[in-house]
């Protein structure tokens, strides 16, 4: 998986060019000009061979890049040697959350995109993890830190940078701005012609980029190509929603962006085709998956739904909401499918559960996970209120309980929740905090003051090494995974562009049939979302067996499938 040297591309860019200079005419209608299609096919003057198509064998692991440490080595390198020890028959694709220099929010408030940060080493290391798995990198789009060059040269009216912000203007309507945060919209910063303030949606310390300027787009181009340069196959648009903006607007999802989402994939599939494209939207369901676009869109989109819908099924032993959604999810292609998840750096988010859950059921999960030691973080809504943003809690510390308290079958509800991730359509991804089962960093949050640092522990390798080798949960979680994801990795059914059919076995079940059509192969996909034993009805075709292929249980077609508390099967067909 190393990156293979360059090769030329044909001279002959025509049809290329067309589809880039169609794109600018859409997202400038007034300032197109033909010299931003030169510049953008000068700067992918490079092809790269193709990446392989994913498959069933793709898993992917998210880590920042200190998460694992040790006093021997630089923290990459810690990490690498980890992956390399325990994990290579596991995951085919590594997320390295931002690597750069930065200086706030853990890494996305970059302040200088094209250098490693020197604290966790260097473009080798990179390069090193990159033979043995693939690279997801973050192209950290809709804003830079205050330190970045471009906002220095803004503060002393100077290029680049001095047009590539956004000022409040003077009777502007700002009163539609969908606001992820509590945080002011606009932050006041003393500059060489006065004082401004300046747009930023995450924080003080992250402010936005102005793409109505175009030669913003193309910097950022710029960068993208060149991490496609350095081996990423993955390229994931931070917080792309909130990109284009226009007063009067939700300053969300507007055309523009779709547009350039459209564009950068254009790009990524001419430069090195096989590279994905993948939105980050934390916001409602069919605003999440109207990334998509016409399948003109990204390759692959975060399922945001996914990890609160599965956490209020199993806090409610009730799968309805859960199998409503799921029935709606849309069908996945060769070339465009979900990133399934359960936890990331960021917390849970409540917004993908608008539409979805009532707000008495949402209020209910986040006072249950705030009784499991979670914390809230809040945003702004357009009357001046707060409401709950995300829930911040490791995975493992949600599944504490059900709606009835804490009891006994944290980790078997943990392990069910994974395995109905694993199991939907789509690539699934790990976060390492949900693969070593850690609890809640309270600590973290103190000395950080950010609610997020709760699941987001910097854990020595000892200390690691410690929890893996003794009788521990996390250790048997570890285990099962990874042998639960091996089991997955052989299975043509879970290709990610395989069908999916849910079924409707009673509130207590969460239940769907995986299959390739070309191979025939079927999966039936059964959890028991309660803490009692739960019986379905005969599952198998006629004329058929079936094996549960993660305990080795057999059956006949006459055969009611038993889960224990809070147990999931995988049951083949054969």
């Amino acid at each position: 998986m190393d990156k293979s040297d360059p090769i030329p591309i044909v001279p002959d860019n025509g049809e290329f060019a067309g589809k880039v200079a169609r794109r600018l005419q859409t997202i400038y209608p007034s300032a197109f000009q033909e010299g931003l299609v030169n510049r953008i096919m000068a700067m992918a003057h490079t092809h790269y061979p193709a990446w392989p198509s994913w498959n069933e064998r793709d898993v992917i692991l998210i880590a920042y890049g200190n998460s694992i440490t040790s006093d021997r080595e630089m923290p990459l390198r810690a990490l690498l040697r980890f992956l390399q020890e325990e994990l290579t028959r596991s995951f085919t694709c590594v997320h390295i959350l931002p690597f750069f220099n930065f200086t706030s929010d853990d890494g996305f408030a970059v302040s200088d995109f094209l250098e490693v940060n020197p604290a966790l080493g260097n473009w080798d290391d990179i390069s090193a993890l990159n033979k043995d798995f693939c690279l997801m990198a973050d192209l950290v789009i809709n804003h830079v830190s205050s330190s970045h060059q471009w906002f220095k040269n803004y503060l002393l009216n100077r290029s680049p940078g001095k047009d590539y912000f956004i000022e409040a203007q003077l009777g502007a309507d700002y009163s539609m701005v969908v606001r992820p945060r509590s945080s002011p919209l606009f932050t006041k910063f003393d500059t060489g012609f006065g004082e401004k303030n300046v747009w930023t949606t995450f924080s003080a310390d992250q402010i936005d980029l102005n793409f109505a300027n175009p030669e913003v787009l193309i910097e950022m181009i710029r960068i993208m190509i060149f991490y496609i340069s350095r081996g990423a196959r993955f390229i994931r648009l931070d917080a792309i929603a909130f990109l284009w903006k226009r007063y009067g607007t939700s300053c969300l999802h507007l055309n523009e962006t779709h547009e350039i989402v459209k564009l950068l994939r254009d790009i990524a599939d001419f430069v090195r085709p096989g590279t994905v494209i993948i939105t980050e939207t934390n916001v409602p369901n069919k605003e999440n998956w109207s990334y998509f676009g016409k399948g003109d869109e990204a390759h692959m989109v975060y399922q945001f739904s996914l990890p609160p819908l599965l956490l209020h099924a199993l806090f409610r032993e009730n799968a309805q909401f859960l199998t409503d959604w799921a029935r709606e999810i849309p069908v996945t292609t060769d070339d465009q499918t979900f990133l399934n998840y359960t936890a990331s750096h960021d917390g849970i988010g409540v917004r993908p559960l608008e539409g979805l859950l009532p707000d008495s059921s949402i209020a209910e999960l986040v006072a249950g996970m705030t009784a499991f030691g979670g914390l809230i973080s809040r945003k702004s809504n357009k009357d001046g209120t707060l409401s709950p943003y995300e829930i911040n809690i490791t995975y493992f510390d949600a599944m504490k309980g059900t709606h009835r308290g804490s009891d006994g079958l944290q980790v078997q509800r943990f392990l069910c929740s994974q395995a109905i991730m694993m199991s939907l359509a789509g690539i699934p991804a790990f976060y390492i905090h949900s693969l070593l089962a850690t609890h809640n960093d309270l600590q973290g949050v103190e000395t950080s003051g950010n609610a997020r640092s709760i699941n987001r522990r910097v854990m020595d390798r000892n200390e690691v090494d410690i929890a893996l080798l003794s009788d521990t949960a996390q250790r048997h979680i570890f285990n099962e995974l990874k042998r639960w994801i091996g089991i997955r990795k052989k299975c043509s059914a879970f290709h990610p562009a395989c069908k999916q059919k849910i079924l409707d076995l009673g509130p207590r079940l969460f239940a769907f049939i995986r299959y390739n059509e070309d191979t025939d192969e079927r999966i039936y996909c059964v959890s028991n979302l309660s803490g009692t034993q739960q019986k379905t009805p005969p599952l198998i075709s006629k004329a058929k067996k079936g094996q549960d292929l993660l305990t080795g249980d057999c059956y006949s077609p006459a055969d009611p499938v038993l889960l224990d508390a809070c147990q999931t099967r995988w049951i083949k067909e054969e």
